[in-house]
């Protein structure tokens, strides 16, 4: 990165943002660049701000808990709020594990039709199996 401040255009080129996302995420309290002569201008400070938004919502944090997380000067407040999100993403990673877990299976099925293939059907049993008497 230049050591010079960065445009709102260069910052957002920066991380393959439109500018537009930056203005949101400023108006939503998110971000608060500098100005000079009543432009932004993006400090590295600021990069890692916006590059913290990123990684938050990649792990599916929505713009409020996103603005407790970074506003947060108690520690435990802060953890409040990942630890909330924490067990949200996990029961989200168990669920894209069982998704991946069947895509798998249906790539290794030689069976000409897949809904007989066993190794197949042992994946969905859990699905099939609830409610089901015994």
């Amino acid at each position: 990165m230049k050591s010079s401040p960065m445009t709102i255009g260069e910052a957002a080129d920066h991380f393959g943002l439109p500018a537009h996302v930056l203005r949101h995420w400023e108006s939503v309290g998110l971000l608060s660049p500098a100005r000079v002569t009543g432009r932004r201008r993006y400090t590295r400070d600021d990069l890692y701000r916006v590059a913290s938004i990123l990684r938050a919502k990649q792990a599916g944090l929505s713009l409020p808990d996103i603005r407790a997380f970074l506003a947060a000067h108690d520690p435990a407040a802060r953890k409040d709020v990942l630890r909330r999100n924490h067990s949200a993403l996990h029961a989200r990673m168990t669920a894209l594990r069982s998704a991946l877990d069947l895509l798998e299976a249906g790539l290794n099925c030689t069976h000409e039709d897949i809904s007989t293939c066993p190794n197949y059907r042992a994946h969905l049993t859990e699905l099939v199996d609830v409610g089901v008497p015994g």
